[in-house]
């Protein structure tokens, strides 16, 4: 029986040690393949500072976007029921598991040029395929369920009660979601904020598909790296590495204000 039990026991420690390596060793590789110094003097490129001016400009103007319309949607997902609920949360995570080439497929074929609504974009002189704006609308598909989601769940952990009270005391609806409910749900607000943004940050497909890859026009970081692998692989492993260091930052962010608020929520 002992032998069986350690047995198991290594063998369980071989599966975790396997699948742990393969999710690290890929990223590691990325910091440990080429020297700092090289790394950073990669980083000194036309393509590296272009890229991420215009994913620095798009995913913060990606991110607003978000906030503005993705913060009352999840409000209302969370304290509200109505009929076809359940039908509107399926729909809002289909970008989540859609392939991201799919969508820049879907993006085009309502707004290009002989899109859903292309003709009346074109009569207004609008055009948004291959430009920043494509960008923008490729990184706000893909990063807003993440956002409202994670605000919802923020929504939800706010006891209706101190709302109810809120609203006996003579404040109104309004007063009360500013003064009461934001400050309660801000923590999760905030995580929902940086998982968006390192989303938007890295992504690739839909952006290809629907804004192509035209340097300092269209080019974000994800699709330098692309770029970069056909002329100087140095190059893409620096914009991998930014990447990398810039999306870690983020998570540890997250994990920061995960600890807060559930040290606010246990007092």
């Amino acid at each position: 029986m002992f032998k069986w039990r350690q047995f198991g026991r290594i063998l369980l420690f071989i599966l975790i040690f396997g699948i742990v390596s393969y999710l690290f060793l890929p990223l590691f590789s990325v910091f440990v393949s080429k020297s700092p110094s090289l790394l950073f003097e990669k980083l000194n490129s036309d393509i590296t500072y272009s890229a991420l001016l215009l994913s620095l400009q798009t995913t913060g103007i990606s991110l607003v976007i978000i906030i503005l319309f993705g913060t009352p949607l999840a409000y209302w997902l969370a304290k509200s029921d109505f009929v076809g609920k359940e039908w509107l949360e399926v729909a809002l995570k289909m970008p989540i598991v859609a392939p991201t080439a799919v969508v820049g497929v879907g993006l085009l074929l309502v707004f290009g040029q002989r899109g859903m609504l292309g003709n009346m974009l074109s009569f207004l002189g609008i055009e948004i395929p291959f430009t920043w704006i494509a960008v923008v609308f490729a990184q706000v598909f893909m990063a807003t369920p993440f956002f409202v989601t994670t605000a919802r769940q923020a929504f939800e952990a706010v006891d209706n009660q101190l709302l109810a009270v809120s609203r006996t005391l003579g404040v109104t609806p309004w007063h009360t979601f500013w003064r009461v409910t934001i400050p309660l749900a801000l923590p999760g607000l905030l995580s929902g904020v940086a998982l968006s943004w390192a989303l938007a940050l890295g992504e690739f497909g839909a952006t290809m598909m629907f804004a192509g890859n035209l340097p300092g026009k269209t080019q974000t970081l994800p699709l330098a790296i692309y770029t970069a692998m056909e002329s100087d692989a140095d190059v893409a492993v620096a914009i991998s590495a930014l990447l990398l260091t810039v999306s870690f930052l983020l998570l540890l962010l997250v994990s920061f204000i995960d600890k807060i608020m559930h040290k606010t929520i246990s007092r």
